[in-house]
């Protein structure tokens, strides 16, 4: 079974127990015995990053400026402070060697999964390698069930692994080639423009990825799009794996990110899907990948736009709980 690997947050707020009305005084340290609602940790590699990444900053930095966001969702009318999210802390990284670092996001996934049955786990990255490595995790402690994967992303990631080594290009691929999950339990959202070679998609097709691009997500509204895969998926599958490579944000909104790229979603497109899919009782894991802070302005506008999508999917597990609405308006 897993190991656990995990370290204290570099960044972290000392707060009052009973004082949570922003996000750093909310999330609390996570301790043995705790019953949290959600897990959430680090995953801070990024030399397994086929384009030059410094995404391994962005659990540092996500933690860094969730000071600047309140518990309180004026939008749905709901308070997030009930809603426990223990901060477990980062991975160890190994300074060199990526498969052992690869290895050490499964075993900590693995445990995790273990540890904490009943929570929702949300991984920070990271790049999008990581995602591979925590399906893995969630596979060794539940060999028996088929995991269906809801995958935001400008790009399908089915590149060989043969050819790069196990990069965040590739990690659908390792999962659909090792036998972790079916091609057909894997629904793209997002793709868009020029930016999947032609091989790619074949790939996908021959293994029955269910590709459905942006353009015709907005045709059919992207909500309803998301919905529909979630329903799909909650048929076919035991567990739902969602993974937001933030790549999938127009370039214009989101330059910190190593892959930018023109014609993607707007932040409000990201905010309002995030919230549906945070509604779902079988989505039970979670990561956001592929966020590199040193490409942001000064305004760290890529950084919040994370931060405030992670944020809605927490909104989406309050409102799916039934949460009460703490003030009226």
């Amino acid at each position: 079974m897993g190991k656990n690997w995990l370290q204290t947050p570099e960044w972290s707020w000392t707060v009052p127990n009973d004082y949570r009305e922003f996000v750093h005084q909310w999330v609390r340290p996570l301790k043995e015995g705790d019953l949290p609602d959600m897990v959430l940790y680090g995953a801070p590699i990024s030399r397994s990053s086929i384009s030059v990444s410094g995404a391994s900053l962005y659990p540092l930095e996500f933690r860094r400026l969730w000071k600047n966001f309140a518990t309180y969702n004026l939008d749905e009318n709901v308070d997030l402070a009930p809603f426990y999210v223990a901060d477990a802390g980062d991975i160890a990284m190994h300074t060199t060697d990526i498969l052992l670092s690869h290895q050490r996001i499964q075993e900590t996934t693995a445990h995790l999964v273990k540890q904490y049955p009943q929570s929702v786990t949300c991984m920070i990255g990271g790049d999008h390698s990581v995602t591979a490595c925590a399906v893995r995790g969630i596979k060794e402690y539940h060999p028996s069930e088929e995991i269906g994967i809801l995958q935001i992303d400008t790009h399908l990631d089915v590149r060989d692994p043969q050819e790069l080594g196990p990069a965040n290009g590739t990690p659908i691929r390792q999962l659909i080639d090792g036998g972790m999950v079916k091609g057909e339990n894997v629904v793209n959202i997002g793709l868009h423009g020029y930016f999947n070679a032609k091989p790619l998609v074949n790939y996908a097709l021959e293994h029955k990825v269910k590709m459905v691009t942006l353009n015709k997500a907005r045709k059919k509204g992207l909500v309803h799009t998301v919905q529909a895969a979630l329903d799909h998926l909650t048929k076919v599958t035991d567990r739902i794996y969602v993974t937001v490579d933030m790549d999938v944000l127009d370039v214009s909104v989101a330059p910190g990110v190593p892959a930018s790229t023109p014609g993607g979603m707007t932040s409000m497109e990201l905010f309002d899907i995030l919230l549906e899919i945070g509604k779902r009782q079988s989505v039970r894991h979670i990561d956001f990948v592929c966020l590199d802070p040193s490409r942001d302005s000064s305004v760290s506008e890529t950084v919040k736009i994370g931060v405030y999508a992670w944020l809605q999917f927490v909104t989406g597990q309050m409102l799916k709980r039934g949460a009460n609405q703490t003030r009226s308006i």
